[in-house]
C-alpha cells in the first residue's frame, strides 16, 4: 500500500507543534512555573528540555522516519518482541484520548455558553451542576449529561473529518489549529498586561524564588513536565514522521517543534496569570488564592475572572469566546494525533484501507469516550488520566529508551540522523537515550508507585474497586492486548483480510 505523505515539511512540523501544544500548556505549564520557583523554575526547565525532551523527540522522529512505519511496527524491526512497546504508547494513546474527548465536549459547551455568558456570577455552579451535571462519585454513573454528549458527538465528527484523507487533510487543518490558537493568546496576553494588578500576577508567575532548587521535586516536575507536553511515549511522533521523506532533516525539526511548544506555553502563561492579578486586585485577595491548576483554572476560575473584566457582557462575551477558542484549537489537534497514532499501527499492522480503519477506529474510541459523558464522567476523567499520565506514559518512554539505548545502540541511530540533519549531534545523544533519561523515567515510576503503595489513602480518596478499573486493572489489560497484537501473524491477518474483502 502506498504510504501517505505529508504535502511538505511545515505542514509536519506544524502538526507535530500542534500535537505538542495542547491544553496541558494553557493550564498546566503556568502553574507549574508559579509553584515550582517562578523564573528559577526555567533552570531545571531548560536541563530538562535539553537532556531528555530534546534526546526522546529526536529518537521517537528518527524511528518513524528511518523505518516508514508506525510505533508498534517501528520498534519491532529493532527486534520483533518490542512491538509490544510500540502496542503500549499506542494504547496509551488510545485511552488519553478517549478522555481528552470528554474536556473538548466541555469546551464546545463553553463556547456556546460564551454568548450568553452562561456561567454568569457562579462558574464554579455551572461547571459543575449544569455542564457536569455531577453525581456523588465514580459509582453512580446517573446517565449522560446532555450538554456533555453532544459536545463529545462534535469531537469525534470534528476528528473524523480531520483524519478521513489522512496527512492530505491534517496538513491543510494544521494551518489553522497551530498559529489561530497563538494569535489568540497573544491577544489575551496584550490584554491582561494591560490590566490593573497584572504586573502582581506576572511577579508571582515569573518571581524568581532560586531556595525551590534545592528541592527534588522541583527536578521532577520540570522532568515530568518536558515528558508529559511533547507527546512522547505516545506513538504519535514515531507515525507523524513515518510520513516524511527518509531523508528529511530530523534535528532541525525537533528543535523547531520543541522550542514552538515551550514558547506557546509561556505565552499562555503571561495571559493566564495577568489575568488573575487583576482578579486577586480586585477581590483584594493574594494571588495564592485565585491561581489553581487544570480544569479548575479553565472552566471556573477564569471564567470568573472574565466576568470582572471592565466592559460589561459584551466583553465578556468577546474575552470568553477567545479563550476557549483557544483551548478548543489547542485542543483538537493533541486529540487528533492521539487518534493518528492508533489509525497507523492498526493501518501498518493489518495493511486495510487506512480510511475504513480511521471511520472504525473512531467509532470504538467514541463509544468508549461515552463514560466521560456520564454525570459520574469528571471522576472517571481524574482516575484514568492520573493512571495514563503517571504510569502508561512514562513506561512507554522508558522502555523506549531501553529498546534503543541497549539493544539497538543510539550510536547507531545517530549515524541514521546526523548525515541528513543540518545540526550535528554528538556522543552527549548517546548517554541521555541509554543512562540519563531512562534513569529519571525510572525514578519517576518508582516514586509515582511508592507513593500509591505506601500513602495514606488511594489517589483521589477513591475506592479501590476503582482504582482498579480505571487504573491498575485497565493498566494490566493494557500490557494483555499489546502482546497479543503483538504476536498476530501475517497469516491471520491475511486471513482477516480475506474476510473484510467479503463484506
Amino acid at each position: 500500500m502506498k504510504r501517505d505523505r505529508w504535502g511538505n515539511r511545515a505542514a509536519f512540523i506544524l502538526a507535530a507543534v500542534g500535537s505538542a501544544a495542547g491544553l496541558g500548556n494553557a493550564w498546566r505549564f503556568p502553574y507549574i512555573v508559579y509553584k515550582y520557583g517562578g523564573g528559577a523554575f526555567l533552570i531545571p526547565y531548560f536541563v530538562a528540555l535539553l537532556t531528555a525532551g530534546i534526546p526522546l523527540l529526536i529518537m521517537e522522529f528518527s524511528l518513524g522516519q528511518k523505518y516508514q512505519l508506525g510505533a508498534p511496527e517501528a520498534l519491532g524491526k529493532i527486534r520483533k518482541k518490542f512491538s509490544i512497546i510500540g502496542w503500549w504508547t499506542t494504547l496509551t494513546a488510545f485511552f488519553i484520548v478517549i478522555y481528552y474527548a470528554g474536556v473538548m465536549a466541555w469546551i464546545w459547551d463553553y463556547i456556546w455558553g460564551s454568548f450568553t455568558v452562561a456561567w454568569g456570577n457562579d462558574a464554579g455552579g455551572y461547571f459543575y451542576n449544569n455542564v457536569l451535571q455531577l453525581s456523588s462519585g465514580p459509582g453512580e454513573l446517573g446517565g449522560f449529561s446532555i450538554p456533555v454528549l453532544i459536545g463529545v458527538i462534535i469531537t469525534w465528527i470534528a476528528i473524523y473529518l480531520i483524519l478521513r484523507k489522512g496527512t492530505e487533510s491534517v496538513g491543510k487543518v494544521v494551518w489553522v489549529t497551530v498559529t489561530l490558537p497563538i494569535a489568540l493568546l497573544i491577544i489575551l496576553m496584550l490584554r491582561a498586561v494591560t490590566l490593573p494588578g497584572a504586573v502582581q500576577g506576572l511577579n508571582y508567575y515569573l518571581q524568581p524564588d532560586f531556595s525551590k532548587l534545592l528541592d527534588p521535586q522541583v527536578w521532577i516536575a520540570a522532568y515530568s513536565q518536558i515528558f508529559f507536553t511533547l507527546s512522547i511515549g505516545m506513538g504519535i511522533m514515531i507515525a507523524y514522521s513515518s510520513y516524511m521523506p527518509k531523508d528529511s532533516d530530523i534535528v532541525n525539526n525537533a528543535l523547531i517543534t520543541v522550542f514552538a511548544n515551550s514558547g506557546v506555553s509561556f505565552l499562555a502563561g503571561f495571559g493566564i496569570f495577568g489575568t488573575l492579578g487583576y482578579m486577586a486586585q480586585t477581590q483584594g485577595v493574594p494571588i495564592s488564592e485565585v491561581a489553581a491548576s487544570g480544569v479548575g483554572l479553565a472552566f471556573v476560575v477564569y471564567p470568573n475572572a472574565i466576568n470582572m473584566l471592565p466592559g460589561g457582557p459584551i466583553v465578556a462575551t468577546i474575552f470568553g469566546l477567545i479563550f476557549f477558542l483557544t483551548l478548543l484549537t489547542l485542543g483538537i489537534d493533541s486529540a487528533f494525533s492521539l487518534v493518528e497514532a492508533n489509525v497507523t499501527a492498526f493501518t501498518d499492522k493489518l495493511q486495510l484501507n487506512k480510511r475504513k480503519i480511521t471511520l472504525w477506529t473512531i467509532i470504538v474510541m467514541g463509544l468508549f469516550s461515552l463514560i466521560f459523558a456520564s454525570k459520574a464522567g469528571l471522576y472517571w476523567l481524574d482516575i484514568v488520566d492520573y493512571y495514563m499520565n503517571n504510569y502508561a506514559l512514562l513506561l512507554g518512554g522508558l522502555l523506549e529508551c531501553i529498546a534503543i539505548g541497549w539493544f539497538f545502540s543510539p550510536t547507531k541511530l545517530r549515524d541514521y540522523f546526523n548525515p541528513i540533519s543540518e545540526y550535528q549531534v554528538g556522543p552527549w545523544w548517546d548517554f541521555m537515550v541509554k543512562i540519563l533519561t531512562p534513569a529519571v523515567l525510572l525514578y519517576l515510576v518508582a516514586s509515582k508507585f511508592y507513593v500509591n503503595t505506601f500513602g495514606k489513602e488511594p489517589y483521589g480518596g477513591y475506592d479501590n474497586i476503582y482504582q482498579w478499573l480505571g487504573g491498575w486493572g485497565l493498566l494490566i489489560v493494557m500490557l494483555i492486548i499489546s502482546v497479543v497484537f503483538a504476536n498476530i501473524r501475517s497469516r491471520e491477518i491475511d486471513s482477516l483480510n480475506a474476510e473484510t474483502s467479503n463484506y
